[in-house]
């Protein structure tokens, strides 16, 4: 009996003892579990996921007026401040937009996309306050394809940066109905395509992206920076009251060309002639839109209608096919006013296709640029300098 008392009174203990450490173990828990739940701001793991759907549904909210398809990538993603005509209505985001369109078919302009965002991040200087906000236009397979080739093309980028992807189905739907009647003078072939609407983005840019979206820098994807492109954007502080875009002259005489009727029907017009005084129209690699400008210059919209611009095309005898930059080339010629001149310094262009096919002579006129050179042109497959 002495031993069947004294083998309870430890098992007794022994429960005890367990039972303790079963409440240890459970308080520890509680802890544990109140520390998430009901600790300083509630930062659990569901809130947190919430916040952050929520802020993505709120860009996507902020652009539905542009009624685009959109993804969204960042650098430096800590902070997200802007330059002074931003969708967010922030004063420090800078706006570049480029063409990036059937890029995953051609090894070619992968390769010109590559010397292009490399040199932009190379030489891109921005304050700790801003962020340069890259747009691309593209299909599917291009968006797929740059959304892999970017990370590391700006891997070097000391710059806050965003890329927006915008699908070219979306802009197009939204363009043809703006610039179809244009398209018959400025575009390659004898009938209006559909899909040549795109080529005209700049033209009506102003009406379909949003108001808040004030400025915005539109570059060719066979460019190479040897300057900070934030200095570009400064050039919009030196455009003259009525002026809505920034360009720079052609460096060939392509016009002396296309507009050889008119000149021969008017041998005292400067049309088609080169700088200094001459009118040799425009390229447009490189340009400066001033988008709120756009909307609010009653002359610009006129200028849009297709009355006015049949009335122009027929009296220039004016046949091109270069899309936006005939256009703006075009109305150039009567109304001066609508741009602001950019140093061909900003688009050296280095084609010299229309040196060797009848214009020799005088190609030099064209082709001559002073001062130094911010970014290098490599149109018509022409190779850049190395640096």
């Amino acid at each position: 009996m002495g031993v069947l008392r004294a083998l309870l009174v430890t098992m007794g203990r022994i429960s005890t003892f367990r039972s303790y450490q079963i409440m240890l173990l459970f308080a520890a828990a509680l802890a544990v579990v109140s520390f998430y739940y009901f600790g300083s701001e509630k930062q659990n793991f569901s809130s947190t996921t919430k916040r952050l759907k929520e802020t993505q549904a709120s860009h996507n909210t902020n652009r539905e007026d542009a009624d685009l398809s959109i993804d969204i990538r960042s650098g430096r993603p800590e902070s997200r401040t802007g330059t002074g005509d931003d969708l967010d209505g922030k004063p420090s985001h800078f706006h570049a937009l480029m063409m990036f369109t059937k890029v995953y078919k051609s090894l070619s302009l992968q390769q010109k996309f590559q010397v292009a965002m490399r040199s932009m991040a190379k030489h891109g200087r921005f304050l700790e306050d801003e962020m340069l906000v890259l747009h691309y236009v593209s299909d599917a397979g291009s968006q797929e394809l740059g959304e892999k080739m970017l990370p590391e093309l700006l891997l070097d980028a000391t710059f806050r940066y965003e890329v927006v992807f915008h699908n070219v189905d979306a802009l197009t739907e939204k363009l043809f109905p703006i610039v179809e009647a244009m398209q018959k003078h400025f575009s390659a072939g004898s009938g209006t395509y559909y899909s040549d609407a795109i080529f005209f983005l700049s033209v009506a840019m102003h009406r379909i992206m949003p108001a808040e979206l004030k400025r915005i820098v539109q570059l060719d994807l066979d460019l190479k920076f040897r300057s900070n492109i934030r200095d570009l954007f400064q050039e919009f502080n030196h455009f003259p009251a009525e002026a809505v875009i920034g360009i720079a002259r052609e460096m060939q005489p392509v016009y002396r060309h296309t507009f050889w009727q008119y000149r021969k029907e008017n041998p005292k017009s400067y049309v088609g002639d080169p700088p200094p005084d001459g009118l040799p129209g425009f390229n447009s690699g490189v340009m400066l839109l001033n988008l709120d400008a756009m909307r609010h210059s009653t002359l610009y919209n006129q200028l849009l209608e297709p009355e006015r611009v049949a009335r122009l095309a027929e009296k220039y005898h004016f046949r091109g096919h270069l899309g936006d930059q005939d256009f703006f080339t075009m109305i150039g010629m009567e109304h001066r006013e609508l741009f602001y001149p950019l140093s061909c310094g900003w688009n050296r262009q280095l084609c010299t296709w229309w040196r060797e096919h009848g214009y020799g002579d005088v190609f030099q006129l064209y082709y001559h640029c002073d001062g130094p050179v911010h970014i290098y042109h490599g149109n018509c497959n022409t190779p850049i300098p190395d640096d």
